[in-house]
């Protein structure tokens, strides 16, 4: 089968709902935990590369020393074309290496269930095409991707953050929001830090669970989306046009 390198950042930034999802469309994911001082291969020899979020800005090598490495891989995915999604920190890393720019506590934080709004550019994107013209994500952030890379296909934004999705090339993707995160992850946040952006942990958490049900549908089919796509087994719909055809955008797959 084929596998997916998942980096965790953070103690609670697990995959989540993610891994089961992806394991459905025949992805494993396999979790390097790294902000325990777990070894980051050296070279990636999977079939995708996802980063997770985390409470750090991209560069924040001294409190996070295994970014560098992570930054390394992620100019391996993007040469080689292997399949990336970065959520959070995992999509600022993407924009910050590709050229954007990312700035901490930058604009209004953005927290619990969120509405987003898909841009049109997003109609052929393989991962976000055809999906609800507006749709929900919790939040969790308070940095921001401020500039998107030159070459960068804007997908989503929200009211207060206008970088919520892009995608860069054929086959990598950054998004500012918790795909992965059910309405449960809230019960797990820190409520001094929550209080002191004037923010109810239980109201997130009772507006997250009312949205879940129309949000998680949508959520798992971008992950099965993307696990579609770097098993080489697309779907039809999930084809942009121009794009290379499944299956042949990378070089020294694993794939089977």
């Amino acid at each position: 089968m084929a596998t997916a390198l998942v980096v965790q950042n953070s103690k609670t930034g697990g995959p989540g709902r993610w891994g089961p999802w992806l394991t459905e469309a025949s992805l494993t994911p396999q979790v390097v935990q790294a902000h325990t001082g777990a070894p980051l291969p050296s070279r990636l020899e999977h079939d995708a590369l996802m980063v997770l979020g985390g409470g750090f800005m991209p560069d924040d090598a001294a409190r996070a020393p295994w970014l560098p490495a992570v930054r390394r891989l992620v100019g391996e995915a993007l040469t080689r074309g292997v399949c990336y999604f970065g959520i959070c920190l995992g999509g600022q890393l993407l924009a910050q290496h590709a050229g954007g720019e990312v700035r901490a506590g930058h604009g209004t934080p953005e927290f619990g269930s969120t509405r987003l709004t898909l841009r049109p550019e997003a109609a052929g994107d393989p991962l976000f095409g055809d999906l609800p013209p507006a749709v929900s994500a919790i939040e969790n952030h308070i940095d921001q991707i401020t500039r998107l890379p030159a070459d960068a296909v804007w997908l989503a934004s929200s009211d207060d953050c206008p970088h919520q999705a892009f995608r860069l090339g054929p086959a990598a993707w950054g998004v500012q929001f918790h795909p992965e995160a059910d309405a449960d992850r809230i019960q797990r946040w820190a409520t001094p830090r929550l209080a002191a952006h004037g923010v109810d942990r239980d109201a997130l958490h009772r507006e997250a669970l009312a949205a879940e049900p129309a949000s998680a549908e949508v959520w798992r089919r971008v992950a099965h989306r993307f696990a579609r796509l770097a098993t080489g087994a697309a779907a039809p719909d999930a084809a942009a046009p121009g794009a290379p055809a499944p299956g042949t955008r990378r070089t020294g797959s694993t794939t089977p």
